[in-house]
C-alpha cells in the first residue's frame, strides 16, 4: 500500500449516527496509507460504536470528554486541536453540523474545531429528509464559505428505509478524498490556460437581451485556481459582477460570436482549454436597431438563430489543438448527456453538473461535478467551488501531461 499520508496526523471525530458503524474501517484504511489517526467521539457517537473497538483499531486512546482530568493540564481540547494536521469528522450527524456553522463548542469535538488552525472536512450523514432542510442546506452553505471541506453526502438507501442523498461516503472514497487534501497541484509554470467563464448576452434590441443565470463563480474559481499553481491563464468572461482572480488576463466579452472570437484567438497558444462559460444556444436573427415598442398585439415573435458551439469548435482546430475540457450542466439525464457532449464534441473530458437546484450550480457557493473522459469517470462531491476548481485543475493537468 503506498503511504499517500506518511506522517500526516489525523483527528478524527465520530458523531451520533448508524453510519458510525464505518468509522472503524475508515480508520483502518487512514492507517494503511501512512496516518496516524486519533479518535473523538461525541456522546451520541458512543451509543453506535464502543471506544474499545475505536482504540483498537488506531493504537491511540479515544478521547471523549471536554474536561478530561487524564489530559494535561485538564486541557485536552487544546493539546488534540494543536496536534491535528486534519480534523475528519465522518459521519457529521446534522446535529453537529448545526453546531460547527454557529461556532457552538458544547463538546470536545465542536470545541477542538475551534481550537484548531488545521483544516477541517465534514462527511455529511442523515436521513435524506433532514439533509433537504433548508436549515441543513443553509448550515453546510456556511461551512463551505468558512472553508471546511464537504465530503459527500452520497446516494443510494438508507438505514430507515429511506431512499436518497444522505448516506455518509465509503471509507475508501473519504480516504481518497483525503488524500487530496494533502496532495498539491503539480506546478504548473510554463502551462497556458484558457477558461471562458459567466453567461452570454444576445441582443434583441438596445436595451433587452436573451441570457442565462450563470454566475461566472464556477469559470473564476477554475482560473484563481490555475494561476495559484502557477500557470498562465487567460480568462474570457461574460457579464458578470466579479473581481478578476490575481494574475490572470480577462478579457470581457458580451455575446457568443464575441467569444468564440475571443477563444479561438487564445486557443491557439493555450495548451488546456477549459469552456465553463454558460453560452445561449440562440441568438435574434436580427436585433432591432430602436426599442421595440409594446404594441396591442398580445405576442411577440423572435426569429432565433443557432449560436456557433465554441467548445466544439475549438476541440476541432486542426492546427495546435489544445488540450479541450468542456462542462455540461443539464438538468435532468445529466451523465448521459455529459457521455454524449463528450462523443460528439469530440473533447478529451467532459464536467457534467445538475443544475435543477439550487443547491449546486449556477449562483451557488457549492458545486458537485462528475468528470468524464474515454476510459474513466470521477465524482467529485459537493463542496465550496474553490476548493472544487483546486481538484479539477489538478485532475485536469493530471490527464494532459499523462
Amino acid at each position: 500500500m503506498q503511504q499517500t499520508l506518511a506522517s500526516k496526523r489525523i483527528l478524527l471525530g465520530i458523531s451520533g449516527g448508524i453510519a458510525a458503524y464505518k468509522s472503524a474501517d475508515l480508520v483502518r484504511r487512514l492507517k494503511e496509507r501512512g496516518a496516524e489517526v486519533r479518535v473523538i467521539l461525541t456522546d451520541a457517537a458512543q451509543q453506535f460504536i464502543t471506544p474499545l473497538t475505536l482504540q483498537a483499531v488506531s493504537g491511540n486512546p479515544v478521547s471523549h470528554s471536554l474536561l478530561d482530568p487524564a489530559a494535561e493540564a485538564a486541557m485536552g481540547h487544546i493539546e488534540l486541536a494543536k496536534w491535528a494536521d486534519l480534523i475528519l469528522i465522518a459521519p457529521a450527524s446534522a446535529d453537529l453540523i448545526a453546531r460547527l456553522a454557529h461556532g457552538l463548542a458544547n463538546d470536545l469535538l465542536s470545541t477542538c474545531v475551534l481550537a484548531s488552525s488545521a483544516p477541517v472536512a465534514v462527511a455529511p450523514a442523515m436521513n435524506q429528509q433532514m439533509y433537504k432542510n433548508i436549515a441543513t442546506q443553509k448550515n453546510i452553505a456556511t461551512l463551505s464559505e468558512h472553508k471546511f471541506h464537504i465530503f459527500g453526502p452520497g446516494s443510494g438507501a438508507q438505514a430507515c428505509g429511506d431512499v436518497g442523498a444522505g448516506r455518509m461516503l465509503e471509507p475508501l472514497e473519504l480516504t481518497a478524498l483525503t488524500e487530496r487534501l494533502f496532495t498539491p497541484v503539480k506546478n504548473l509554470q510554463g502551462l497556458h490556460f484558457t477558461i471562458t467563464a459567466g453567461p452570454t448576452r444576445e441582443a434583441i434590441d438596445p436595451v433587452r437581451y436573451i441570457s442565462n443565470h450563470s454566475s461566472g463563480k464556477m469559470g473564476y474559481a477554475l482560473a484563481a485556481a490555475a494561476a495559484k499553481a502557477g500557470a498562465r491563464v487567460t480568462l474570457i468572461s461574460g457579464p458578470v459582477q466579479l473581481p478578476t482572480p490575481a494574475g490572470v488576463d480577462r478579457i470581457d466579452v458580451l455575446s457568443a460570436e464575441q467569444m468564440l472570437q475571443a477563444a479561438l484567438a487564445a486557443a491557439v497558444t493555450a495548451d488546456i482549454f477549459i469552456g465553463c462559460a454558460a453560452v445561449a444556444d440562440y441568438r435574434v436573427a436580427e436585433i432591432a436597431t430602436d426599442k421595440l415598442k409594446k404594441g396591442s398585439e398580445n405576442e411577440l415573435q423572435l426569429k432565433l438563430v443557432k449560436n456557433p458551439d465554441i467548445i466544439a469548435t475549438v476541440a476541432a482546430l486542426q492546427q495546435q489543438r489544445p488540450f479541450t475540457v468542456g462542462f455540461a450542466a443539464e438538468t435532468r439525464n445529466v451523465l448521459d448527456y455529459a457521455r454524449q457532449k463528450l462523443l460528439n464534441k469530440r473533447l478529451d473530458m467532459i464536467c457534467a453538473n445538475d443544475v435543477s437546484g439550487s443547491q449546486i450550480g449556477f449562483n451557488s457557493e457549492q458545486n458537485a461535478v462528475s468528470v468524464i473522459w474515454r476510459g474513466g469517470e470521477l465524482d467529485l462531491p459537493v463542496q465550496a467551488k474553490q476548493q472544487l476548481a483546486e481538484q479539477l485543475i489538478a485532475l485536469i493537468s493530471q490527464h494532459y501531461q499523462a
